[in-house]
Order: structure tokens, then sequence, then C-alpha cells
């Protein structure tokens, strides 16, 4: 169509001059295909090549993490916590280890609470010597060490004053070694997605002097507490003077769980058998959150055992109810293990 279209716009055109447009038309058209063929076959290469590498780190474009969107790491990796120190570093001192622990990691810049079996440190030079440390070879040596395992960076960056200011009363830990979530700290975050579900975060951070290395291995809590039957409430009275229980109550409630419930019924079963027997009921809680807001918290569940025992029919006379909030730890709340054992009641005997 062109070349007819060009024959009659220049009929006139002498035959050197049409012969010599003629080959320049069918020039560029052969280079634009030819550039077409190339364009294609490479974007085909260059998409090859980017499926082909391992991922190392979480695309940018990618709105919230979520664990399953890595790989499964499939690599052996021996007891935990997995990854032996860089060669020169070591320890500062002792480090934490806990079967079940609570810590906070800024995935998408929100500190994010995960729990299971815990490993924490501060680390530094094995000559004492601070001049032999180096941040860049502390970040290096685990960064390709975590990457070489399946592990995938999630995070690197700071957290701002408000997240601090938002979740930092919840984390009761920070201040012992290894701690990791302040701000002006340049956290570096890792994950390694197991086919089990034991999934393992790893996160460190460091300054001139040193560094502080976490790792968790994600595990669900199991409860050790049992219930105690009425023989053996009756047994701790008789023998101690008072008796510990675990009774269940809604989070941040007095109202009693189902088998909160059962357990109040072993109590009032201890008190029918016992005409004489008069109890005072003691509520405590662990020391997080507002100091007053435990008090009242630990009053109330006291109230609500009293009133579900004088529903059943036991006098008012053989009861007294009192909360102490987080003033009378059984341990130190250092652990989610102990502030469990410090969320309780206590029955006390009183004199007839």
């Amino acid at each position: 169509m062109q070349l007819l279209n060009l024959k009659r716009m220049n009929s006139s055109l002498k035959p050197l001059a049409l012969c010599s447009i003629l080959l320049s038309m069918l020039f560029t058209a052969c280079n634009n295909g030819n550039n077409k063929n190339k364009t294609e076959t490479g974007t085909q290469t260059d998409s090859t090549e980017t499926s082909a590498q391992p991922q190392t780190e979480v695309p940018a474009a990618e709105k919230g993490f979520d664990i399953s969107s890595i790989p499964v790491s499939e690599q052996e990796l021996g007891p935990f916590p997995f990854f032996s120190f860089p060669e020169g570093l070591e320890e500062q001192n002792k480090p934490i280890q806990r079967k079940f622990d609570r810590i906070y990691f800024p995935i998408d810049g929100k500190m994010t609470a995960i729990e299971g079996k815990v490993w924490k440190t501060n680390v530094t030079v094995t000559s004492g010597n601070y001049d032999d440390w180096s941040l860049p070879f502390f970040e290096k040596s685990y960064d390709e060490a975590i990457k070489a395992v399946g592990g995938v960076k999630i995070f690197d960056g700071e957290i701002s004053q408000e997240e601090y200011d938002r979740y930092h009363k919840e984390a009761t830990y920070l201040g012992e070694e290894g701690s990791i979530g302040y701000t002006g700290q340049k956290i570096k975050v890792y994950a390694i997605h197991r086919a089990d579900g034991a999934d393992i975060y790893i996160q460190l951070t460091g300054n001139t002097a040193g560094g502080y290395l976490n790792i968790l291995q994600k595990e669900a809590f199991k409860q050790t507490i049992t219930m105690l039957k009425s023989d053996q409430i009756q047994k701790e009275l008789d023998e101690k003077g008072k008796a510990v229980l675990y009774i269940n109550f809604d989070v941040d409630k007095a109202s009693l769980k189902p088998d909160g419930k059962d357990a109040v019924a072993e109590i009032i079963k201890v008190l029918q058998k016992d005409s004489n027997l008069k109890i005072s009921i003691e509520g405590h809680t662990d020391d997080t959150g507002n100091a007053t807001h435990n008090q009242k918290l630990s009053e109330s569940r006291a109230a609500t055992v009293m009133d579900e025992l004088i529903k059943a029919g036991i006098n008012t006379s053989r009861l007294k109810a009192v909360g102490y909030g987080a003033e009378k730890p059984l341990v130190a709340n250092d652990s989610e293990d102990n502030k469990a054992k410090n969320r309780r009641v206590e029955l006390v005997k009183m004199n007839p």
C-alpha cells in the first residue's frame, strides 16, 4: 500500500530517485523487525535469569509479611540456636536461653510479638580489645550464613519513636542481655520458613562497640499447670494453711471461663465437706501493665470466686475476698512461664 501511494504521489520522480527511496524504506522495515525480535528474546532471557535467583529478601512491593510467602527451607540446621559465632567473636556474658518466651520483632516496621524457644546475647570480640570489633563483619557473617540455609531478610531499618512508645511496656525483657527493639537501633530481621511450622526468626543489631543477637524458634505454649481437685485443696489447706489455684478468667476480665467454673466447683466441695472451714480468697496478677489496673483486676477476680461460692450456699461469714495485684509474686516476672505462675488465686485458711 505504501509503495502504491508513493507511486501515485510521486509519479513524476526520476527512476533513480524512486529506487533510492524504495531501498531506504525496505532497510528501515528490516531493522524494525530485527529490533522487535531482539527485544522479545532479551525479555525472555532476563525473565529466566530473574526466576532462577534464590529469594534472599522480601520484595519491597509486598504489602504485609506472611511467612508462607517465602520458600520452605529443608536444610539440616542442627541443635538450637543453630548458628555459631563468627571467628573472633563470642558472647559478652552468659546468653539467655528459655524454653518459651515472647520477643518482639519489627515486621513491616511494627513490633510484632512471636512466641517460642528463645536465645539472646550480647556479642563482643574474643580478645576483649574493642578496636578489633567490626560491625560490617558481624552483620555480613550472619547475613550470608542465614541466607545459605534458606533464610530471607524481612526487615532492615529502625522503628519509630511512636512505635517504641506503643509497645515497649509489653516487652518487659528490655534491658536484659541481648535486648533489641530501641529507637536508633538499625535492626535486621531474617525468617527461615520450616515445613513443620517451627519457623525461625533472627534479629541483630550493633554499634561501634559490639552487637546484639536474638534467635527464636516458633513453638506453641504447652500448659503445665493442672487444676487441683477438692481432696488436693483440702490437703494443702491442712498441711500448708493455703492452696494455690490457677483459675482461668477471660483475658483482662473477672469473668470465669468454663474450666474456671470447674475449679470453683472443687472449692465448693471442700467448703461443703468441712462446715467449720473459713477461707480468704486472694487474687494475684503478674506485673504486666498498670499497677492500679492490676490491683482492681485481682480484687474483682477474688470477688467473682466469692460470689460463686455464695450462690452455691456457702455462708458469707466463712469467706473473705482480697486482691494484691502484682505485689506478692511467687517467682520473678522474667518470663511468660513465670508470669503464668504469678496469675493465681490463693485460698488461705482463716481461724474458725
